[in-house]
């Protein structure tokens, strides 16, 4: 894919067609302007009928989840969410890091779920398609008015993020975990920030994310890190480190995942690759091939979140070892839902 150059900041540069659209605008480098100003971020107001999704993969471990906002502004090269913004009508590439669309209203929807009589008290995930501690969020606070309502209600959460911005709810993440009600996964993908800077551009810095893993679990938190995803031929050599960090600042579980690069974002990541290392293009794409049978990616349930054959062994063999050396993953968390309570309801008991 013939792109612009890569702009500082971005994930990438390309805006690949619609694959819902029948016209398709092509890149002409003839008419690049390199003095043009880069492009800025838009937010839309998304007033959402409803705020959970349902969840109908069995390699997800929970039924519902709630994703506060459309588009990341993170840009993440490799975010197998890119291609949800089509849905959207917008592009996978530059427009989901640079058109955001916001649930201003989710925490009001989310506490209409709750009151209803059908809601039966269960684990929702905060994210699960795109970041909810994007840096907009400490400006718009979606994610902590949803944290509200859970807190309200006491019902079991699990959040997923890239962002130390989650510290910041501390004090409803703490008051829920003291219910059995919470849990937090920190997403850290290597230990090198000259590649972090690149790939994921607008995360937090590697050293804050570890940082947030100690606050979250001096406050009692439950909290995991999620090596995810893991490339290889680039990041796999810090599976050991990654596991050793974890550890260190007192994480209980470690997951790993390795890279998938679905539709569109197999494209844009192997630009990325020949813009920022041409000299481990090959390598990379290889060793992603060996775990997706030949090719970027394998939508197969039971697959796309390991991998297979010798390569998809060999990282897992790897993350085992460390695993098992710092004594990670001895003890499940187990979610409790049985302190949910909906505001008002002791009262009805009594009236007459």
């Amino acid at each position: 894919m013939e792109s612009p150059p890569p702009i500082h900041g971005r994930g990438t540069s390309a805006n690949p067609a619609n694959r819902f659209d029948r016209i398709e605008v092509e890149y002409d480098p003839n008419e690049f302007d390199p003095d043009a100003p880069a492009p800025k971020t838009e937010f839309f107001w998304d007033d959402s009928k409803s705020i959970l999704a349902t969840n109908k993969s069995p390699d997800i471990p929970f039924n519902f989840s709630i994703n506060p906002y459309r588009g990341c502004e993170h840009g993440c090269i490799y975010c197998f969410a890119r291609p949800f913004h089509e849905f959207l009508g917008y592009s996978s590439g530059l427009d989901f890091e640079t058109k955001i669309h916001v649930k201003r209203n989710g925490p009001e929807l989310l506490r209409r779920e709750f009151m209803k009589k059908s809601w039966e008290p269960q684990v929702v995930s905060i994210s699960g398609v795109t970041d909810p501690y994007q840096p907009v969020e400490a400006r718009l606070k979606v994610t902590r008015g949803l944290l509200e309502v859970f807190a309200e209600f006491r019902n079991p959460v699990g959040l997923i993020t890239k962002n130390a911005l989650v510290t910041r709810d501390i004090d409803l993440l703490s008051g829920l975990a003291r219910h059995g009600a919470a849990s937090v996964a920190v997403s850290i993908t290597t230990l090198d920030e000259s590649i972090a800077r690149i790939m994921e551009p607008r995360t937090s810095t590697i050293a804050k994310r570890f940082e947030a893993v100690k606050r979250l679990t001096d406050a009692g938190v439950n909290v995991a890190v999620m090596l995810a995803p893991i490339i290889p031929g680039l990041t796999d050599n810090d599976i050991p480190g990654l596991v050793e960090r974890a550890a260190a600042n007192g994480a209980k579980r470690v997951a790993l995942l390795p890279v998938r690069l679905p539709r569109e974002v197999a494209p844009m990541f192997e630009t990325w690759l020949s813009d920022h290392f041409p000299g481990h293009k090959d390598k990379v794409l290889n060793r992603i091939r060996e775990m997706r049978g030949g090719e970027l990616n394998d939508a197969r349930y039971g697959k796309r979140m390991k991998g297979e054959g010798k390569r998809a062994e060999h990282l897992h063999g790897l993350f085992s070892l460390a695993v098992h050396k710092h004594g990670m993953n001895v003890e499940r968390f187990e979610y409790n839902a049985g302190a949910f309570r909906r505001p008002g309801a002791t009262k009805k008991l009594f009236e007459i």
